[in-house]
């Protein structure tokens, strides 16, 4: 029978040898399971960006996956690592926040992952991602139960950038979860929530045209757009939004309607 899927998700990047001695120890316990590579360029220590990328993903993978996650500042303190079944699938993370999406979206259990046996030993106070997230994914991958890994806790983190909160009658603020590629801005407002609205603010900029496309959107203006992942993106066409108003992932935006 063939090993499940493992995915990696982290803010590791890719010029340090962190990523590749997580396949390493994935390999070593469960030899031949496919890895795929979500994202390694995830905002140094941006919880709610790795949040954001788990949660777009997860849902193009077939059942039995296991995504492994780790944005993790507080790698080495009291914070715990989980695992997650949600959507028939797995996910391995520390319990910061980081898989608070799809909490807030599917049912789920989560355990807390104590069970030493399973973990790469020494233990760095560093790099939980080699010596323990990474074990705990392969040897989930080789057919570990999950029961195996430690008991089922309700008290996880529960992250408040998953909701936009509202201030007034016609207003909500909210957070801008990920700058992409081309520098489009990705804030926590979802179309289906927001169908119209007047304007979104990042800073001390308003925007408030709505586009259907990119390539409605005019030269050098900024525009709101529904994104692929159902949140309104402000985008720039052919430029950086980003770069336009000087922002980053985990700023605030607000909406108005």
């Amino acid at each position: 029978m063939r090993a499940p899927i493992v995915t990696l998700t982290t803010d590791f990047g890719l010029s340090d040898h962190y990523v590749g001695s997580m396949k390493g120890v994935i390999l070593r316990i469960c030899p031949g399971t496919p890895i795929i590579d979500i994202s390694h360029e995830v905002t140094p220590y941006a919880i709610a960006e790795g949040a954001y990328l788990i949660a777009q993903a997860y849902l193009t993978f077939p059942r039995g996956s296991v995504h492994v996650v780790v944005v993790d500042p507080g790698v080495g303190s009291e914070r715990r690592p989980i695992l997650m079944e949600a959507a028939g699938q797995y996910f391995i993370a520390p319990d910061n926040g980081v898989l608070g999406m799809i909490i807030a979206r599917e049912k789920h259990k989560v355990r807390a992952i104590s069970n030493s046996r399973y973990f790469h030993h020494p233990v760095s106070q560093t790099f939980h991602g080699r010596d323990i997230f990474a074990p705990a994914g392969g040897h989930l991958a080789s057919g570990v139960r999950s029961s195996s890994f430690g008991k089922i806790i309700a008290d996880y983190v529960r992250p408040s950038f998953a909701e936009p909160r509202q201030t007034g009658p016609k207003s909500w603020a909210g957070e801008i979860l990920k700058v992409d590629h081309f520098g489009n801005i990705v804030t926590n407002f979802r179309a289906a929530d927001f169908p119209r609205f007047e304007e979104i603010t990042i800073g001390v900029t308003n925007v408030g045209r709505l586009v259907r496309s990119y390539a409605e959107s005019p030269s050098g203006e900024l525009v709101a757009i529904a994104g692929s992942s159902g949140y309104w993106e402000v985008s720039l066409n052919q430029g950086s939004a980003a770069d336009r108003i000087g922002c980053r992932a985990g700023d605030a935006c607000h909406i108005r309607v």
